[in-house]
């Protein structure tokens, strides 16, 4: 027989390497193979991709008790046993060889605890008999060994298994306790294995009968026939004794059957008892469910009652009207003292119409006729209320502002401004602002006619505190009046009258906007608030409209608000918002409108003071416009609008009259020298510099544009009426304007544009009237010049003819051209600079002469360049 893999020491060393740290003995260790076994038609054993695997029985002992394990192992990549499976031998319940193998070596192991029993359990095979018998005698020791039970074996004889076990004699290892617990390996001889066997699968009776059975076999081994005919007459004689005995027991049997008999009767008479005593059993049965059907029918509805009640008084309690509310919404008084009354009545009114519909209220009780009444009995109750403190909010705000405005103490007088101050006004106010709130949530229509009647008072205030502070204003105020005529040609040359001090004119505007617009954006707010619009917040922190006490400083801890959010809190309201907003704007049209006039009146004042005064004001107007961009309130933005409008406006037609001041000197039939304008415009403008504040500069920039365009065109029509000194007129003119502005030039963009226009028509204007003056002084020799030009195109050069005398005198010709130059200007400054410019247009000119001669005429002399130039240099 081949060496078993049982007995290889170094397979049981590669098992015991690949379970080492889990403290358990190898007790066997064998090769296998795993597979899935599929039975075709013939019964045939068909095996598909079988699997080299190795089983291990194994032991661990804890105390007392040993626990025992089936593993699995395969082979890893490198050759490495690892394990692939754990069994528990104490589920091993079955294990059964394989009937259609004809080999015999394959087999199953049935375990009653995997999860999914339809599943076919692996197969195991065997490489021959000796190690199927070797493995699964081991198991089953192992199983009586430990479990003290044995599994159930199918496919496979016991005696077969115990005649194996005499003929072999392997050594198994297996496991002993010590003293002290600790599992030991031991080695089992054929001796003790068959002593184990013997003693677990059959007794030693039974073991002799085998043995004399087997020794009978063995004796009639070669005589079958003789065997056959033994058994057959065995047979029939134990047939024959076997209807012998049936015969002699006949007497008992009858017996026996008499009994039955009897013992018959009685259990008939008691199922008929047993059947009476069931049916009124039965009766009895159907009687007590009807009783305990009745009784839970009963503990139910006195439970339902119970409950009803108790809903039905909770119900009552919501629909109760406490005497103290009915009193106060119906006749209690709306003085302050009583304002806290009102206020609980008006919440107790809130929540109990909030809680009588259906989101509050369960929808079974909604339509119930005591719910319906109450519910129109607190909408009357809430429709009288209403009602009641609506025409005392109207009466209350109307006699608040009628006390104000009979106290004249509270406006400005002669002699005395007054900053308006509305802080009592806002107090006593602040008194009915929960009051609102509660009116809002309980008819948010009756707001409308509130805010109609809250709006119309106070601007009959804030009208009245404008036009008083705006009176006195005018009053206290000191100032020159500066003449709107700036620019007239018969105005006089002198302008002393211009440089009167009128800054009290814009201090005065400054004071009205500083004392008013933060006013007026309070007002927005806290009427915002006060009259519950759903808005941001009006006055952002920090902005210029931040109420004041005084004319200059902000006042930080003036709050008017009432607790609303700031508007970086309410941002994210804006968009649903918007139908409140507009509702806003439209009241605070009526809050403060009329109330521009009065700065109007301001500004009208201030221009007929000075005209000039309009770019200052137009600054501080723009100032305070730009601080209302964070969603101030709408009309006061609209009412600074406006204001800049009406300033620009006024400042346009003082630009409109000064510009037709400039056109009327085109009515004078002669103009020589400097337009009267020129000087006068450089001195508006160094005015108009002077008043700008801060870097606002577009309406003056404005102004200056149109201006200039019209003294520039005005200057050219004039020029036009008398050709022959058209050029004088206009270079006189255009040197006169860059002389005045040279200095604003420099720091004014717009100016400076203009500068260079000026300094470009000078240039044009000097040219052409120095080389008329050239062309009349030495008219005969440019026009021989020119005729030689002309000739070369017809005629040879030397065919041309030499003219004599063209430069006799040349001297004197150049002292007619100064003199003559000279007599024409009116400003002697410009002389020295035009007759440079003359020098150097006529010396061009002659150098192109000379070498033209030169050219043609190389035997003709005519006085040279550099003579010519000494010459001019010498006069």
């Amino acid at each position: 027989m081949a060496k078993s893999s049982a007995d290889d020491e170094e397979l049981r060393r590669a098992c015991e390497a690949a379970i080492e740290g889990t403290k358990q003995k190898i007790v066997l260790s064998i090769r296998v193979a795993k597979s899935h076994g599929i039975w075709g038609k013939s019964g045939k054993l068909g095996r598909h991709m079988a699997k080299p695997r190795v089983l291990a029985l194994s032991t661990k002992s804890k105390g007392q008790r040993t626990k025992a394990f089936l593993r699995v192992l395969k082979y890893s990549t490198g050759g490495v046993l690892e394990p692939a499976k754990l069994y528990k031998v104490k589920h091993l319940s079955k294990v059964e060889v394989i009937a259609n193998d004809p080999s015999g070596c394959s087999f199953t192991l049935g375990f009653d605890n995997l999860r999914s029993q339809s599943v076919t359990p692996p197969q195991w095979t065997m490489r021959n008999i000796d190690d199927r018998n070797r493995l699964l005698l081991c198991i089953l020791n192992i199983c009586k060994d430990v479990l003290g039970r044995l599994p159930k074996v199918v496919g496979i004889d016991v005696v077969e298994m115990a005649l194996w076990a005499k003929e072999n004699t392997p050594t198994i290892p297996k496991q002993t306790n010590l003293q002290d617990g600790v599992p030991v390996a031991a080695t089992v001889t054929e001796s003790d294995l068959k002593v184990t066997v013997e003693r677990e699968l059959v007794s030693q009776a039974e073991e002799e009968d085998m043995e004399a059975l087997l020794g009978n076999y063995l004796m009639g081994i070669g005589e079958a026939e003789a065997f056959s005919e033994s058994l057959k007459r065995e047979l029939l004689a134990l047939e024959a004794a076997n209807v012998h005995a049936i015969l002699e027991s006949e007497p008992l049997i009858e017996e026996v059957l008499l009994g039955l008999e009897a013992a018959t009767n009685c259990v008939d008479d008691m199922d008929e008892w047993l059947g009476i005593f069931n049916l009124k059993l039965r009766h009895m049965r159907e009687d007590i469910e009807s009783i305990e059907t009745r009784n839970n029918k009963l503990e139910m509805q006195s439970v339902n009652n119970v409950s009803l009640i108790e809903e039905l008084d909770k119900l009552l309690e919501r629909l109760r009207v406490p005497s103290e509310h009915a009193t106060c919404l119906t006749a209690g008084s709306f003085d302050e003292a009583h304002m806290l009354q009102n206020i609980e009545a008006c919440e107790w009114l809130t929540g109990a119409l909030r809680g009588l519909q259906v989101p509050n209220l369960d929808p079974s009780y909604a339509n119930m006729r005591a719910v319906k009444e109450k519910r129109t009995e607190l909408e009357k109750l809430k429709t009288m209320f209403v009602r009641r403190a609506s025409e005392f909010l109207r009466n209350y705000f109307a006699s608040l502002v009628d006390f104000m405005i009979s106290d004249k103490s509270y406006f400005s007088q002669r002699g005395q401004l007054k900053r308006p101050d509305h802080a009592d006004l806002r107090y006593k106010c602040r008194t009915y602002a929960r009051l609102l709130q509660h009116l809002k949530s309980l008819d948010k229509n009756c707001l409308g006619p509130l805010r109609k009647a809250y709006c119309s008072s106070l601007s009959l205030l804030l009208r009245r505190e404008a036009r008083e502070f705006a009176n006195e204003l005018r009053a206290s105020t000191k100032a020159s009046r500066n003449p709107t005529v700036w620019l007239e040609a018969s105005a006089g040359s002198s302008q002393s009258s211009h440089n009167a001090d009128t800054s009290s004119v814009s201090e005065a505007y400054a004071k009205m906007l500083t004392i008013f617009i933060p006013l007026l954006v309070d007002e927005s707010s806290f009427f915002a608030h006060f009259m519950c619009f759903e808005v941001p917040a009006l006055v952002p922190p920090g902005s210029v409209a931040n109420g004041n006490k005084d004319g200059n400083a902000i006042d930080e801890d003036d709050d008017d608000d009432l607790g609303i959010m700031d508007i970086d809190e309410n941002d994210g309201k804006a968009g649903k918002n918007s139908a409140d907003l507009a509702a806003l704007n439209e009241s605070l049209q009526d809050l403060l409108d009329g109330i521009q006039e009065d700065f109007y009146a301001v500004v009208d004042w201030a221009y007929k003071i000075d005209p000039l005064r309009c770019i200052s004001m137009h600054g501080i107007t723009e100032r305070y416009l730009s601080g209302q961009k964070a969603d101030a309130a709408g009309f006061v933005r609209l009412l600074l609008g406006d204001l800049e409008s009406k300033i620009s406006m006024q400042f346009s037609r003082f630009v409109d009259e000064a510009c037709h001041q400039i056109e009327r000197n085109e009515r004078n039939l002669r103009q020589m020298g400097v337009l009267s304008y020129i000087p006068r415009f450089a001195t508006l403008a160094t005015c108009m510099e002077q008043y700008i504040p801060g870097q606002s500069r577009d309406l003056v920039d404005h102004a200056y544009t149109k201006f200039v365009s019209i003294m520039f065109a005005t200057l050219e029509r004039i020029a036009q009426t008398d050709p022959k000194y058209a050029d004088v007129f206009l270079l006189e003119n255009y040197a006169a304007f860059q002389n005045s502005l040279y200095d604003l030039a420099n720091v004014v963009p717009t100016l400076a544009k203009y500068y260079h226009q000026a300094s470009e028509a000078y240039e044009q204007a000097c040219t052409r009237h120095i080389s008329m003056i050239i062309f009349y002084q030495f008219e005969k020799l440019f026009q021989f010049a020119r005729k030689i030009e002309d000739l070369m195109y017809t005629i040879t050069p030397e065919e041309i003819p030499f003219q004599l005398g063209f430069l006799s005198g040349v001297d004197k010709s150049i002292s007619a051209m100064y003199k003559r130059l000279q007599k024409n200007l009116t400003s002697e400054e410009l002389l020295p600079s035009l007759w440079d410019k003359c020098k150097k247009e006529f010396l061009d000119k002659y150098e192109n002469f000379a070498q033209l001669v030169a050219k043609i005429y190389p035997n003709e002399s005519i006085p040279s360049v550099s003579e010519m130039r000494e010459l001019l240099a010498s006069m």
